[in-house]
């Protein structure tokens, strides 16, 4: 007669519980689980119960974050701090709202979602521990905030079906409206009853869309190429070979920010419009602003070719100063000499490596 070992048997009995284990961590990936081996969701893939928890923690974070704005601007704008006061409470009525809504569908636990375990969201600066508070940033933030909840409840509409639950999303998408037109024309000469207009609105999503993108590649392709360009025209005294370097580096540069730029977000959460779109226009800037001071070396006199190509870098960084004045309401002499900085920066280290 063959008796049982015990010790065998607890051997299996282990071995069983990290099969269960194994099992539920990998093979039945939930919410939890997909967020703890850090994978986001799609959006699309959201329950409708996962979608109202998400709006609760979105509801939260937005009303802590008027608060922190209207305690830091409160000395001295104390009409805007009563602005983000009213806005903060708001939010935290929506908060409560959509609590009740959860319940009564879903009962009592509501499960922790976070913007950042859903793919869609752009990271948010934190602007509102910086002391002294800018009231530009704050104004600009408060009104991406909202335009980027707006997008959220008009996304979550399209995805929910439970009547009740589609017109709360309805109601508080509208709402968000308007707290994007408070947020867009806030200042302490303005009243909250003035609305922003339609050529306005048009303009700052054209200036999100467009203008941002195209900047950054322009700034990146004029500025990151002076090295490698004039770092070549200087050690070979040669225009062919320049043109090569220009060429091979602008291309390559704007094939790498178009990638970068349209994996950074899918836009769908932040109003900045489609990746493909974002990531096309960065990459073209990006090689228009190398090729630029490239083309001039297509001159096969080095020196006339040379003059050429600084003309250029200079006609370069005033564009990008204009464009940063005109859209992104920097003050001009500042925009041109943070500019120049960089520009002379990089420029005179492409002479320096070029001249050894």
């Amino acid at each position: 007669m063959i008796r049982p070992d015990p010790g065998a048997a607890g051997n299996v009995t282990k071995v069983l519980r990290r099969l269960r284990l194994y099992q539920t961590l990998f093979l039945k990936p939930s919410l939890e689980t997909v967020n703890f081996v850090g994978m986001a969701r799609k959006f699309k893939d959201l329950t409708e119960r996962e979608i109202l928890a998400l709006a609760v923690s979105l509801e939260e974070e937005d009303g802590r974050v008027f608060a922190d704005f209207a305690e830091g601007l409160r000395e001295t704008y104390p009409a805007t701090a009563k602005l983000f006061d009213d806005m903060g409470a708001e939010e935290s009525e929506h908060r409560a709202m959509l609590i009740e809504t959860y319940r009564a569908r879903f009962g009592e636990h509501i499960p922790l979602i976070r913007r950042e375990d859903v793919k869609g969201f752009a990271p948010r600066k934190s602007y509102w521990l910086a002391r002294p508070l800018k009231i530009a940033d704050v104004r600009k933030q408060a009104e991406l905030m909202e335009l980027e909840t707006r997008q959220f409840y008009q996304k979550a509409i399209e995805q929910v079906t439970d009547a009740g639950i589609r017109k709360l999303l309805g109601d508080l998408e509208e709402i968000e409206r308007k707290h994007q037109v408070t947020a867009g024309a806030m200042q302490e000469s303005i009243p909250m009853t003035v609305k922003k207009s339609e050529d306005e609105a048009q303009r700052r999503l054209f200036v999100l869309q467009i203008v941002q993108p195209g900047l950054a590649g322009l700034m990146d392709g004029s500025v990151s190429t002076l090295a490698p360009v004039f770092a070549a025209a200087f050690a070979t005294k040669s225009s062919h070979d320049a043109l090569l370097v220009g060429l091979a580096a602008s291309i390559g540069a704007g094939i790498s920010m178009a990638f970068a730029e349209a994996l950074s977000d899918d836009g769908s959460m932040t109003g900045r419009g489609r990746p493909m779109l974002r990531g096309s226009v960065t990459g073209l800037m990006t090689a228009a602003g190398g090729i630029g001071h490239t083309l001039p070396f297509l001159i096969k006199d080095f020196h006339v070719a040379f003059l050429a190509a600084v003309i250029v870098v200079a006609m370069e960084l005033a564009t990008i100063a204009w464009v940063r004045n005109r859209y992104m309401d920097t003050p001009l002499l500042s925009a041109a000499f943070q500019v120049v900085v960089g520009g002379v920066l990089v420029f005179a280290v492409g002479i320096w490596i070029g001249s050894y």
